[in-house]
């Protein structure tokens, strides 16, 4: 009998070669996913714990991490209910997230609750942003389902006992809804407060700012971005798009003239790339005291 017939055949053991290769390389693929999500799942879960710390040493808590037996506790008349407001989906720019508004309003919702006792609810990440919605992804409720949502909200609240109530805002065409929804909550007996991002830290933002205008994704939202979260700020993509004007955002130039909108083809309004980390650092050290002063004159207000 032939020796050949004994040897292995080459193209076999090829690819049990190939296939011993592939399953090391699966495997080894599998164990550093295993470990990068254990270091992920670490790093979050030592940030909750900070952040948890930071708020118990002032009393403040999330409610959403309570459950309602323990939640029961924290709801009383002398409590000020803090709800954030930040969208989600709205865009801001080709340099900025469309969750931009969300990570504002958490950031001031954290800073806020470290530092003066507070019961704190999630981040509302839907409301009135009708400017917007011609660039991609940006979405906006009604002007009325807005109102009514916080309307609703804060009625439920406060049946549980809280009659203070401030609405941390980072919006500016949310404005439209929340006077409103004030004003029918004010009939009801409760007191509500609300954030005009546009005027807090006000005097802080004109010692810095250097563009000729604008307001969304500009100099000094991006400036605020460069020191909150840097990590998703693209600063070489940090468009100059500023062109004067009032109303809603529009890509078509023809639009803006025909309809008095302010045309801007990146969605930015205002100079991006005059931002840097020390003027957010100015301007949002400035908005969070300002909050505060807000939050501690509610507590100071009497309930009618």
């Amino acid at each position: 009998m032939p020796l050949v017939r004994f040897l292995p055949s080459p193209r076999r053991s090829h690819r049990r070669s190939l296939a011993t290769v592939v399953t090391l390389w699966a495997a080894l693929c599998a164990s550093l996913s295993t470990r990068a999500g254990a270091q992920a799942r670490a790093t979050t879960n030592a940030h909750s714990t900070k952040e948890q710390r930071a708020l118990a040493a002032v009393g403040s808590v999330r409610i959403a991490e309570l459950p309602w037996t323990e939640a029961i506790a924290r709801l009383d008349t002398a409590t000020i209910v803090v709800i954030p407001i930040g969208a989600e989906a709205k865009e801001h720019g080709p340099h900025l997230p469309l969750n931009n508004d969300w990570l504002l309003a958490e950031y001031f919702a954290q800073r806020v609750a470290a530092s003066t006792k507070v019961v704190l609810y999630p981040t509302l990440n839907y409301h009135f942003y009708p400017s917007f919605v011609e660039y991609a992804g940006s979405t906006t409720l009604r002007l009325e389902t807005a109102r009514d949502m916080v309307i609703d909200i804060v009625r439920t609240i406060a049946a549980h006992g809280p009659r203070r109530f401030y609405l941390l805002n980072t919006g500016v065409s949310t404005l439209r809804a929340l006077g409103p929804a004030r004003d029918s909550l004010t009939a009801r007996g409760l007191v509500v407060r609300y954030t005009d991002i546009l005027n807090i830290g006000k005097a802080a933002e004109e010692s810095v700012r250097r563009q000729a205008g604008g307001t969304h994704a500009d100099e000094m939202e991006t400036s605020m971005m460069l020191y909150m979260h840097p990590e998703v700020v693209q600063m070489a993509k940090a468009p100059d798009d500023y062109h004067p004007g009032a109303g809603g955002l529009t890509r078509d130039s023809v639009v803006a003239a025909r309809d008095g909108k302010v045309w801007s083809r990146t969605g930015t309004f205002g100079n991006a790339t005059l931002a840097t980390r020390e003027k957010g650092r100015v301007v949002v050290e400035a908005q969070v005291a300002g909050m505060l002063a807000e939050i501690e004159a509610l507590r100071r207000t009497a309930i009618p």
